[in-house]
């Protein structure tokens, strides 16, 4: 894969470390050259000085050809400029952005924005998603996956659907479900509905997500 780190704190420069260890090829974006020194002499990628949404220095990284962008510098807006770009501008197929501010996470998950929000083993929690190869994923049970999306009912009548119906038909089973306008979560039974744009974990097998993938805000 090609890869664009955005950013060269501690968790840019981990995941660096992480994806240029395999065959990936690894570009690393930073306007401060004083930060590329925590790659350590072993990183055999791409060190650019610049700024992460401008576009001659995402160009310069290989923007054009990127399969993964991912922004973890310390400011929100500027990650979502740059995630923006990437997916507006170059149609780059998976885009991942740290997010800061938790207040900010159902509308990035209305807008079908990926990110990773807190500091705790942030790195990890990207790597697994980019090798997991889609921005729902939560975790990985044998021949299962945990995802978390907004769930898309928007070609059903009312814009709901009933959870029963929904787990017999697709063979996934929904864990808890919390209501767009930030109710409160629930477990939900068989008769529970869902309605679009509802915030919902769930467990499906892992040859069925690309199948249930249309349920998913995008």
């Amino acid at each position: 894969m090609n890869i664009i780190i955005v950013g060269c704190g501690r968790v840019g420069s981990q995941l660096a470390t992480l994806f240029s260890n395999g065959t990936d090829e690894v570009a690393v974006i930073d306007n401060n050259p004083a930060s590329f020194a925590s790659l350590g002499r072993t990183f055999e990628g791409q060190r650019i000085v610049g700024v992460g949404f401008d576009e001659d220095v995402l160009i310069e990284a290989g923007i054009e050809e990127c399969d993964v962008l991912i922004a973890v510098t310390d400011i929100d807006n500027t990650n979502l400029m740059i995630s923006e770009v990437g997916r507006k501008l170059y149609g780059v197929p998976h885009v991942l952005a740290r997010l800061y501010n938790p207040d900010r996470e159902s509308a990035y998950l209305q807008l079908g924005l990926d990110y990773v929000c807190g500091t705790t083993l942030v790195a990890e929690e990207m790597y697994a998603k980019v090798v997991a190869g889609h921005s729902s994923h939560v975790d990985t049970f044998g021949d299962f996956e945990v995802l978390r999306f907004a769930i898309d009912l928007s070609g059903f009548e009312e814009g709901a659907l009933r959870v029963g119906d929904l787990e017999s038909d697709h063979e996934v089973r929904i864990v808890v479900f919390e209501r767009g306008d930030n109710t409160a979560s629930s477990i939900p039974t068989a008769d529970s509905m869902l309605y679009d744009g509802d915030i919902v974990m769930a467990c499906v097998r892992k040859d069925l997500i690309e199948e249930f993938s249309h349920y998913m805000h995008s």
